[in-house]
């Protein structure tokens, strides 16, 4: 059902052109009523211009009223169409469902018509009628053991019914969910026709600008990823850096002493406090040689991190670039359409003075009578 509001657009252009004209015919009934007014005169030149410049904005509002009832009746119109051609196929939809209830799902060929059945004590047989009946059951209280004489042959019996009766279920299971399938893709392949035509017109629209988002979205995405990658593997080789400067501290000649002057003879992890030296210089220009590889390090990083944020800028003014592109190509077509508006406006306001030239040459050139100046200051009109 389609759904209107209380107080639509139209409604309320509608009720603000009424009160401009109630504004207009009291200013009007305060001049023309006005004896200093009505006998001293007034600037006839200037009254005709307003005169003209009202009749052009009415014609405009009057073509741009024009234009928004037409599009509004087959806004209508559609909408009135999609909903009746919907009801017609949820009715045809809904009459096939019950043709095939009616002719494939009914009550006597059920599974289980038989416990159901108002007749089943009048079709049902006696409790046993010969001593290989095959009804008989285990509970029925009418064979005992030793007088079931047949039963390989009624279990094979009863297998091969179950096995048919199994059968038949699952073909007409497969035949009801295939029925059942044709009519729910008839019916989304008729929504999706409705719909298809209505999302083409968006789905151009948003196309383009949505491919950009996605694009910069994306980037933007992967290069977050890539710097938290980065400040992770960052933070970790840092961690690691770390831990290996302290280890390396704490196992350095500075702590552990030197093992050739200060070994002492109680085991290999004993020192000598006394005759530690110090580290030695190949120990210090180790050191040495890791501090200026994990300065190189960090430098290439900072390097990385400044190539990576001037490539982002790149692609940053790239972007703002092509969109600026696409914001002057359509402030172009607005300019084009302004001016073909332009052009339409000038030739009907050529072809309203022509007229008027024509009624005031041609059509009104005869000279009034006292009785046509009679008729005025009558009313406002």
């Amino acid at each position: 059902m389609l759904n209107f509001q209380l107080m639509t657009e139209r409604d309320r252009r509608e009720a603000a052109a009424i009160e401009k004209r109630r504004a207009l015919e009291e200013e009007r009934k305060k001049r023309i009523f006005n004896p200093r007014a009505r006998l001293i005169g007034v600037d006839a030149e200037n009254l005709k211009n307003q005169i003209e410049e009202k009749r052009r904005e009415e014609l405009e509002q009057q073509k741009i009223n024009r234009l928004f009832e037409e599009q509004l009746t087959k806004s209508d119109a559609i909408a009135v169409a999609l909903e009746q051609k919907e009801r017609e196929e949820r009715i045809k939809l809904q009459q096939e469902i019950n043709n095939y209830r009616k002719n494939y799902q009914k009550p006597e060929d059920r599974r289980e018509f038989d416990l159901n059945d108002p007749n089943f004590m009048k079709k049902a047989l006696p409790c046993r009628i010969r001593d290989d009946d095959p009804r008989l059951g285990p509970s029925s209280a009418q064979k005992f053991e030793g007088e079931d004489l047949s039963s390989d042959q009624r279990a094979k019996i009863q297998h091969e019914e179950i096995r048919a009766w199994l059968d038949q279920q699952m073909r007409e299971k497969e035949k009801a969910e295939k029925d059942r399938k044709d009519a729910e893709d008839a019916y989304k392949a008729a929504l999706i026709a409705r719909d298809q035509r209505s999302l083409e017109l968006e789905a151009m629209e948003r196309e383009c600008r949505k491919k950009l988002q996605a694009a910069c979205l994306k980037f933007n995405k992967a290069l977050a990823e890539e710097k938290l990658c980065q400040k992770q593997k960052l933070e970790h080789q840092t961690r690691n850096d770390n831990l290996a400067e302290i280890c390396n501290a704490m196992t350095s000649d500075m702590l552990t002493e030197n093992p050739e002057v200060a070994q002492s003879n109680l085991g290999l992890g004993r020192k000598i406090g006394f005759l530690y030296k110090g580290m030695t210089e190949e120990q210090k220009k180790q050191i040495r040689r890791e501090q200026l590889a994990q300065i190189e390090e960090i430098k290439k990083k900072k390097e990385l991190e400044e190539r990576m944020n001037e490539e982002m800028d790149d692609y940053t003014n790239g972007i703002q670039k092509t969109i600026y592109l696409m914001d002057r190509e359509l402030e172009s077509k607005q300019r084009q359409r302004n001016k073909q508006l332009a052009e339409e406006n000038k030739r009907m306001a050529d072809e309203q003075n022509n007229h008027k030239k024509f009624l005031d040459k041609i059509v009104y050139s005869n000279v009034p009578t006292e009785a046509f100046y009679d008729q005025f200051n009558r009313s406002t009109r």
